[in-house]
């Protein structure tokens, strides 16, 4: 037991690490180039935030554990929203302002919602995996073509701009990617070993052991973004981190399992964990595109949101 412990926690901290260096040295990499902020933020930081979730979701589907890749990708997204989103509103009132943000929050939920439909049928297949990579590559296609492209000021666009790196050698950030590349793999199979093993003990499913202790562990990147943004009043940049984890997750992260073993998805997961990744997209879209308020998301609103998170973790492993 307590060499599964210790492996969850190593393997935790690594990753967590990891792919802080690979984000670092991508991003820096990337402004050396020349590339602007927006594009830099919306594609490979966006992304560089969900590499959490990718080596785990492939180290597990790799052994054949689809089910904890899946419930790490659902209860990611349900993390990210409620808990994440939630300590961080506790911080203070947050404002929306991002006309980039607002054209990005209807995307994650239409992503949800395709998922939701190629899984519905309880099968996640080699074709749908596919299509999720392709929905995912067009969406990246627009963040880029959108960033290339806009020449009208941006909130999102000065906040990300202090958050990039700069002055960074080129040697020194081709270096911190390699580090990434490296250590994020080893340190994700440490932690689904140590989280499995932990599972077996206490009798735990694949599917709650990916919904809970992986999905919270590999949301703790989106954790400290978000709490540095709303620290520093870049709020747009806050709400952003979320929204972008929960895109990449719900498209790429999902059809990795798919392409890799594709097969059976857990009925549980179908008829209860995505109607609730459903729901919080929902109120996360509807809280950030009203209009008239000021202040969207209140500390009253953190303080539902992680009442909704302590209730959906009673439910899960109360029925497990």
């Amino acid at each position: 037991m307590l060499v599964n412990i210790l492996m969850l926690c190593v393997g935790l901290a690594v990753l967590v690490i990891s792919a802080d260096k690979f984000v670092y040295g991508a991003s820096a990499f990337a402004r050396n180039l020349g590339l602007p902020p927006m594009l830099i933020g919306l594609t490979i930081v966006a992304m560089g935030s969900s590499a959490p979730e990718m080596f785990v979701a492939a180290t597990a589907s790799m052994e054949g554990m689809n089910d904890t890749a899946i419930g790490n990708v659902l209860g990611s997204n349900i993390a990210n929203i409620t808990l994440i989103l939630g300590i961080t509103a506790l911080l203070g009132a947050i404002s929306v302002s991002s006309k980039t943000l607002k054209r990005e929050v209807p995307l994650m939920l239409a992503a949800t919602v395709l998922a939701g439909y190629l899984i519905h049928d309880g099968f996640l297949t080699r074709v749908e995996g596919v299509i999720l990579v392709v929905a995912f590559l067009l969406v990246m296609g627009g963040f880029i073509y959108q960033a290339l492209s806009n020449k009208e000021a941006d909130p999102l666009d000065a906040e990300l701009d202090s958050e990039i790196p700069k002055g960074v050698p080129t040697f020194n950030a081709i270096m911190w990617i390699i580090i990434g590349i490296v250590f994020l793999p080893l340190s994700a199979g440490w932690m689904v070993d140590g989280a499995v093993g932990i599972a077996k003990i206490y009798g735990l499913s694949d599917l709650v052991i990916g919904l809970t202790i992986i999905a919270v562990g590999t949301s703790l990147p989106e954790l400290a973004a978000c709490i540095a943004g709303v620290l520093k009043k870049e709020h747009d940049l806050a709400i952003g981190n979320i929204v972008g984890s929960n895109l990449f997750n719900i498209l790429a992260v999902l059809a990795i399992p798919g392409l890799i073993s594709p097969g059976e998805v857990d009925a549980t997961a179908v008829n209860r964990d995505f109607y609730m990744v459903l729901g919080t997209s929902a109120a996360l879209a509807v809280l950030v595109l009203s209009s008239g308020a000021k202040r969207q998301l209140t500390p009253w609103h953190g303080v539902l949101l992680l009442l909704t998170f302590v209730a959906y973790q009673y439910v899960v492993f109360n029925a497990s």
